[in-house]
């Protein structure tokens, strides 16, 4: 499943019969390695993306839009003053690489009419985006810049020429004879497997669409090139030959392949090779393109993003868990306080018996019940009465340690509790907004620094939605994403009937069923504790507690932290949160 050669074909054509001759209206860079461009064209409006990230290139038209930076990047400034208020005056494909090349007709600062090239390299963690002069191909900048101490193969460097990526020695499949075709099964490895033979040895070609090639001519892809008769490699070539024809006169059939709710294969062909799966085909490219990289973009950024604040709450965690370890020892000890007070007892009883000097004491315990003989330690250097003070003292000092540790280690737990509550908070997370939220709450506690304010403009804050989901008997039910979600749901949006779930003993998402009546349906319990068991800590687990009770039994105590409540009369359940199970629960649109 990649976006190769084919799809940036079928992408090219469609950009070709909706941007071309269009106007660039602006230029945003929302991200460090991507672009979205709105476009004008015949009365309407387009927004293309283009993205270089590592994870996932891609380039497609979307109705999406994105927050942007207060400050645009330089690479940005730099394209709105070559390309901006340009016209896109042509389209194409390198070769059968996942290179797109966009020309774009624009007037200089004299006024003058030049033409500047867009290049757009899809190529995984090599993605980049170029901009460089049509007429001398030189590199005006690129979002990525690529040095010697990157890479010794090849330089991507504002003022040097532009230089296509270094050939695989790979042929055009859109240009290949029937004889260039034969002549490869001469020169090849007959261990080599069939699919692999085809995309190995035809640019733009992906493992995807090399094993249709083989399903179209009834041949296992994973049979050895070797073992294929005449027949076989004559239906292997007019498969082969076929699928290009249709690649060249751009008759292509955008498809989705579904495993529930999954996509497990996606191209611009039709995937005949995955008879027992769902399939959808689409009339744009784009649209799948956006089906697919779009959440899986977001949730890899988000990732990103948090992976700085993911190490500062496990630093705190680990902090506090260290702290708890030697709480619990210091109570350990404090519990045998009661011995020391016996000691300074005895003492007492028998100084009469004693002299200064004497290093050891022993005397019947009067204090247990079979009336033992013990020993007791003195120091040679006190009196006996000052032994015994000794031993009252550190009596004394136990017992204060006793109640001290004993409130320092319930509010350790607490802090544990809460810290774990914001790594679930922030494995829920689905947009930057949730990530804000959460930080703002870590400085609020004093957990992260507080911002340096360098403009007396306060920045609107956009908040973040909960989750809301339909039950399967048609109840609305709410999860939140953050803490603050959390206290939303729980204290304001929740009425004193509504129930509220949350797994038991286990940091998780406040859960809310809305106007549950009287006689509400298992199946709708189900679902609320299913969403809580899968929006907690125990998500990976298997029967999973989840306490559920009506919101008025639900309190905050004071001075709790945020998302930190307490409850009584509720009922418990057990589900297991399996994908499959959640999937079947509705999401509705925020």
């Amino acid at each position: 499943m990649s976006l190769d050669g084919i799809v940036i074909k079928s992408l090219v054509h469609e950009f070709n019969n909706t941007i071309l001759n269009g106007k660039i209206d602006k230029i945003y860079q929302p991200e460090k390695d991507e672009l979205l461009i709105n476009i004008r064209n015949k009365g309407n409006n387009y927004r293309l993306l283009i993205s270089s990230s590592s994870n996932n290139p891609r380039i497609y038209l979307t109705d999406k839009s994105k927050p942007n930076p207060i400050t645009p990047p330089m690479f940005c400034m730099l394209l709105r003053k070559h390309l901006q208020g340009g016209k896109i005056t042509k389209i194409f494909q390198y070769k059968m690489e996942r290179i797109l090349m966009m020309d774009v007709q624009s007037l200089d600062e004299l006024g003058v009419l030049c033409e500047k090239r867009l290049v757009i390299e899809i190529m995984g963690r090599h993605s980049n985006i170029i901009v460089i002069d049509k007429e001398s191909f030189t590199i005006l900048d690129t979002i990525k810049r690529i040095s010697h101490d990157v890479s010794a193969v090849r330089l991507v460097l504002p003022g040097i020429k532009y230089k296509f990526p270094p050939a695989q020695n790979k042929k055009n499949p859109l240009e290949t004879t029937d004889t260039e075709f034969y002549e490869l099964f001469k020169t090849i490895n007959s261990g080599i497997l069939t699919y692999k033979f085809i995309y190995t040895h035809f640019m733009g070609i992906s493992p995807l669409s090399a094993k249709e090639i083989c399903e179209r001519a009834s041949i296992d892809p994973n049979s050895h090139i070797g073992e294929l008769n005449h027949l076989q490699k004559d239906a292997l070539y007019n498969s082969f030959c076929n699928l290009m024809q249709d690649v060249k006169q751009n008759i292509f059939n955008p498809t989705i392949i579904w495993d529930k709710n999954k996509i497990i294969g996606f191209s611009s062909i039709d995937l005949t090779q995955y008879k027992n799966y769902k399939k959808t085909n689409y009339k744009s490219m784009s649209k799948i393109l956006e089906e697919f990289y779009d959440k899986r973009d977001k949730l890899d950024r988000l990732h990103q993003k948090t992976t700085d604040l993911r190490k500062v709450i496990h630093n705190k965690l680990e902090r506090n868990q260290k702290k708890l370890s030697k709480q619990i020892k210091e109570l350990q000890n404090a519990k045998n306080r009661e011995k020391y007070k016996v000691f300074g007892e005895l003492i007492t009883a028998n100084i009469y018996k004693l002299n200064k000097g004497d290093t050891e004491l022993e005397a019947i315990n009067f204090y247990s019940e079979n009336q033992d003989t013990i020993k007791i330690k003195l120091d040679k250097r006190l009196t006996p009465a000052q032994n015994a003070q000794k031993y009252f003292k550190r009596y004394n000092k136990l017992k204060t340690a006793y109640t001290m540790v004993s409130k320092q280690i319930k509010k350790t737990k607490s802090e544990i509790d809460y810290l774990e509550n914001i790594l679930v908070s922030i494995e829920n997370s689905t947009e930057i907004n949730d990530i804000d939220e959460i930080k703002e709450e870590l400085r609020d506690e004093g957990i992260l620094k507080q911002r340096k304010s360098f403009s007396k403009k306060k920045k609107k804050k956009s908040s973040s939605s909960p989750h809301h989901f339909l039950s399967s008997d048609g109840y609305h039910i709410y999860v939140g994403k953050n803490n603050k979600q959390n206290d939303y749901l729980t204290l304001k949006l929740a009425d004193k009937n509504d129930l509220w779930f949350h797994t038991k003993d286990i940091p998780g998402s406040h859960v809310v069923l809305k106007n549950p009546g009287k006689n509400t349906p298992e199946s709708t319990l189900l679902d609320a504790a299913l969403l809580a068991a899968y929006y907690s800590k125990a998500r990976l687990s298997s029967n999973v507690p989840v306490d559920y009770t009506q919101k008025k039994h639900v309190r905050k105590p004071n001075g709790a932290k945020p998302g930190m409540v307490i409850y009584d009369n509720n009922s418990t359940l057990y589900v297991t949160p399996r994908e499959d199970l959640i999937s079947n629960i509705e999401l509705l649109k925020p």
